[in-house]
């Protein structure tokens, strides 16, 4: 993490005494005697680009998206390259969490990714596309880990931009996420998730909330004879414009060594027995999910995202369909 210089002179010993102090100090959680060691580098150092984007960091550390913004600008304007320079990353995060959406074009262009369209002055009731946030930029699916620093949790979403993901899985109650929620990120990944067709996905550990979701979070337990009878749930859900995540099979517990790794996705494809998973075999629910691949447990812990006046009734509407097979109790509003 330690940034020296790289450019067209060396440092003064002062300064890389000072950085080198600081970023100690950011690794104890020290921030406020950091930033004074970083401010002090950055006066020792005022036309080295690397002041300016260590104090940028630390500012992103804090959550101090003004200050973040104006030392990543300071920082950018030295640079030596005129593409690439993670600089320029550092101020499409802050300009994202700012929403500042004519400067974070300018971040992730300038880091040399192609941004669709162009900045245009919205119009009354117009979209994000005619504000000027960068929309469209097709990054796909990743994981991100919610909470990293607490009780995290890795979670499915899609990328809308380089520093915003849209949570797609249904997070536990003890992240305090939702469904449908916007998470700011970082822009390094710490770990990969991979899939039995050799695709591999980055996880990004979350930096705060972007943006909340209105649809609660619901636990219930469900009788449900089959797998099929499962997936008829989670079906009647997506159709009805929410969601229902079976937890006693998505849900895995792993050291923090293992999340922070390359670990193959959970993708219900009967293969259960995986040396990393820290949970207890054929215990359903969040505690463990594992079983030899062939055990189906009917009473199922399910997560589901929905309104209150209509979760009631899409569970209701599940049993419905196959009453002999079907059933649920114990439904609880957790988050």
């Amino acid at each position: 993490m330690r940034i020296f210089g790289k450019g067209r002179h060396r440092p003064s010993a002062s300064w890389r005494q000072a950085t080198d102090r600081a970023f100690t100090l950011i690794g104890d959680g020290r921030y406020e005697d950091a930033g004074e060691l970083l401010t002090r580098a950055a006066d020792l150092e005022p036309w080295l680009s690397e002041s300016w984007f260590n104090l940028a960091l630390l500012h992103k550390f804090r959550h101090d998206w003004e200050q973040a913004r104006a030392a990543g600008l300071r920082a950018v304007a030295l640079l030596d390259r005129e593409t690439g320079a993670p600089d320029w990353w550092n101020v499409g995060i802050a300009a994202t969490a700012l929403q500042d959406w004519p400067l974070a074009r300018r971040a992730w262009q300038a880091y040399g990714l192609k941004v669709p369209g162009g900045a245009s002055r919205p119009k009354p009731g117009a979209g994000a596309a005619a504000s000027g946030e960068p929309v469209g930029m097709e990054l796909g699916s990743a994981a991100v880990r919610l909470s990293p620093e607490g009780e995290a949790e890795v979670v499915w979403g899609r990328r809308l931009d380089p520093a915003r993901i849209e949570v797609l899985s249904i997070p536990l109650p003890s992240s305090g996420r939702r469904w449908g929620e916007v998470v700011l990120h970082d822009g390094v990944p710490h770990g990969e998730r991979t899939t039995s067709a050799g695709h591999a996905y980055p996880v990004f550990d979350e930096i705060e909330l972007w943006a909340p979701s209105p649809v609660p979070t619901w636990v219930v337990l469900l009788e449900a004879a089959t797998e099929a009878d499962r997936d008829a749930l989670e079906q009647l859900a997506a159709d009805a414009g929410f969601a229902a995540e079976d937890w006693s099979s998505s849900v895995r517990l792993l050291c923090r060594m293992c999340s922070e790794s390359r670990m193959p996705s959970d993708e219900g494809d009967g293969v259960h027995l995986d040396p990393h998973d820290h949970s207890e075999p054929g215990h359903p629910g969040p505690l463990g999910h594992r079983t030899d691949g062939q055990l189906w447990v009917p009473e199922r812990e399910c997560g589901v995202a929905a309104p209150a006046s209509l979760v009631r009734g899409l569970l209701d509407g599940w049993v419905a369909d196959s009453p002999d097979s079907r059933d649920w109790r114990d439904l609880e509003e957790v988050c």
